[in-house]
């Protein structure tokens, strides 16, 4: 076949002896252009499953297949038994949709991830650089002929996904079949199992309100809704695990497991993989009663057959949240008399805003998370001059500091730890094949999290251990700036996190400066470490008192170095003359910036203002938890780092009419000499 070719090539440069095309396109990155073309070692041959994909699409005559990066809960971080686009592809981004047809097989992603596609793509499959569905339509109109089938599997679509597509493509004459079966699992020989171990049930110490508090919360809600829905159809993998207080492993580094849940306003059905569920949390979830509060355990291959012996009853009206609810299960109950929609499910809208004791914990987990970051910081130090050390160990290292902290659940996401132009990459973790050496010579960028018993954390630091160029010390400092500026923010309850975003932004925009990821997401207890609906999106909910979220401005300098500074805020009540319903940001990252970075020069006072008493909470924080753990040698280092910065350092703090002044005194001192 045509995608075939490359692969030929390369088989017959082998027996010819003609390398050469390859050894001069040599790199990182694949080059398809070469004869024969160049594939570096992170590259994965798709071959075969393409082939054995194909042949799967014959029979259900579609002209072509869209495979994409979601599983059926339209998670953004998923199991490795659902990571499809990575077994046809290679390519292990967490954003990207792939489609292929007889003759061709194309990738859609973002562009944190496109030096990433190209790297582990093979020749097989061509990067289109963006990941918008109207670009996919627009190719697949293109390729596919008129009265075309294109085959979907309605689990891994939205609603609004297909919505999407089915109105690019049907105006256009091409159609959209739903193929419940996924095909790619068709031919997934290997694919990974479900894990086998037990559910959990977080201590009752972390926990403020029980499941049946939060189950009568949202049943009120649900009686309080003017449409009067019977009940309420839970997708999202963190909702049926928050209502219930209970956590499981089955995406890495995300403590959620497989589920759905239908609550009605006198049952509550879950489904789950049963096998999983010890005799302890079925006395703890009343498994074997029938009542108001008595949690009925299914199986969880069941859930659409239920939904549709639910959905035939006269009166029933379900209420789903259209952002997680899949097409599939959307399909059975769409008719608009059983069916109440909002962006949300009020789960995730009631779990967004942290209670008391959620409040109090997350904020001891990061005072605890501060230690473990610190000690890297403080460690990385001293060893890199020595020149041994690479991305992978100071990694390694960070999870080995948190793992030794108070309930410690392993880490949040992979750590990202990227030296020189790896770090130019938004979202580059460190394997085998692409391990840079540490040295004092580029700057380093470490974005780290763990989960613990009290809370899920996420910090960013960039650093340099030699002398930064004066390029590197601005666009260091002008991204502290946007930092800055949207934590010292006052803004009226109810603002949109999409609203103040551009303030992340102004300091690097005015010197042309820019960065392609999002601003701010957020944070759970003992969660995902992106938490929906908060942040700084467009499709975010208002800020309210009580919601945490990340600050998270950045600047990537291609091939040369990335910087990131991400801090994770609790939003709080602030104090302001005459108004009384304003919020601010409260910090509750506590590892102090790199100061041979900053350009005290290029800050405001009040900025200079604002890091000043940051550093005054770092201080008041971390050195009692220092103490308490032993650490003294941390502890100095801490307080060295955390001294204050003197205002007269700022000259962006000095004011208009003083420099005319400085001016003036320096013109008459020169006339009079």
């Amino acid at each position: 076949m045509p995608s075939c070719s490359w692969l030929l090539a390369l088989i017959l440069a082998a027996l010819t002896g003609n390398t050469n095309g390859a050894a001069a396109a040599e790199g990182t990155e694949r080059n398809c252009s070469v004869f024969p073309p160049y594939l570096p070692i992170t590259v994965v041959n798709t071959s075969i499953q393409l082939q054995e994909l194909r042949e799967q699409m014959l029979p259900e005559n579609i002209s072509a297949y869209i495979i994409p990066g979601t599983d059926a809960h339209l998670s953004e971080y998923i199991a490795p038994r659902d990571a499809r686009v990575a077994f046809m592809t290679g390519f292990t981004g967490s954003a990207g949709t792939a489609v292929v047809t007889q003759t061709k097989a194309m990738l859609w992603t973002d562009s944190r991830y496109w030096v990433q596609a190209e790297r582990q793509m093979d020749c097989n499959w061509e990067l289109e650089k963006d990941n918008f569905i109207s670009s996919v339509a627009e190719w697949l109109i293109a390729e596919v002929s008129p009265g075309g089938w294109i085959g979907f599997d309605p689990f891994l679509f939205s609603i609004e996904t297909q919505e999407s597509y089915n109105i690019s493509l049907e105006s256009s004459g091409r159609s959209l079949k739903s193929i419940p079966v996924n095909l790619v699992d068709q031919v997934w020989k290997e694919r990974p199992h479900v894990p086998s171990d037990n559910l959990t049930r977080l201590p009752d110490r972390v926990i403020q309100r029980t499941w049946q508090t939060k189950v009568e919360l949202i049943r009120n809600q649900m009686r309080d809704n003017p449409y009067q829905p019977t009940a309420l159809l839970l997708s999202a993998l963190d909702e049926t695990a928050w209502l219930f207080n209970l956590r499981g492993n089955d995406i890495p580094y995300n403590p959620f497991f497989y589920s759905y849940t239908l609550l009605t306003m006198d049952e509550i059905w879950v489904f789950l993989h049963t096998d999983r569920v010890t005799e302890e949390l079925r006395e703890y979830l009343n498994a074997s009663c029938v009542g108001l509060l008595c949690v009925q355990l299914k199986s969880y291959e069941t859930v659409v057959d239920e939904l549709k012996k639910y959905v035939k009853q006269p009166e029933a009206k379900v209420w789903i949240g259209t952002e997680y609810t899949n097409y599939a299960l959307y399909e059975i109950i769409k008719q608009e008399d059983k069916l109440m929609t909002s962006t949300y499910s009020p789960v995730l809208m009631t779990k967004a805003v942290k209670d008391e004791t959620e409040q109090r914990i997350l904020r001891d987990a990061h005072v605890r998370d501060a230690v473990a970051v610190i000690q890297l910081l403080m460690w990385l130090e001293k060893a890199v001059p020595q020149g041994k050390e690479t991305e992978l160990t100071a990694a390694e290292y960070v999870n080995k500091c948190r793992s030794k902290q108070k309930d410690s659940r392993g880490p949040s996401f992979e750590t990202i730890s990227a030296s020189g132009p790896n770090a130019a990459l938004a979202h580059y973790s460190p394997t085998e094949e692409s391990n840079r050496r540490l040295t004092v010579d580029e700057m380093y960028l470490v974005d780290s999290g763990g989960q613990y018993l009290d809370g899920t954390t996420d910090i960013t630091r960039t650093v340099h251990w030699g002398t930064p160029t004066e390029m590197q010390r601005e666009a260091f400092t002008r991204v502290l700036k946007g930092n800055i500026e949207i934590s010292r923010t006052i803004f009226p309850s109810g603002t949109r996190g999409v609203n103040m975003e551009m303030l992340g932004r102004r300091a690097l925009w005015e010197v042309g400066l820019n960065y392609g990821h999002g601003t701010g997401h957020g944070v759970g207890n003992y969660f995902g470490v992106h938490e929906w609906p908060v942040g700084f999106q467009s499709n975010n909910i208002p800020f309210r008192s009580g919601m945490f979220t990340s600050i998270e401005p950045g600047y990537y300098k291609e091939n040369d170095f990335g910087i990131r500074i991400e801090d994770v805020v609790v939003i709080v009540p602030a104090q302001t003359k005459y108004g009384n319903n304003y919020l601010t940001f409260d910090t509750v990252s506590l590892v102090p910036y790199d100061r041979k970075l900053i350009d005290v020069s290029l800050l405001s006072s009040e900025q200079l203002l604002w890091l000043n008493k940051y550093y005054e909470t770092i201080r008041r924080l971390m050195t009692p938890e220092l103490d308490k753990q032993g650490l003294p040698e941390e502890k100095e280092w801490m307080l060295r780092n955390t001294e204050p910065f003197m205002e007269s350092q700022s000259s962006a703090s000095v004011c208009s009419s003083s420099l005319t002044l400085v001016a003036l005194v320096i013109f008459l001192f020169h006339n009079i000499v």
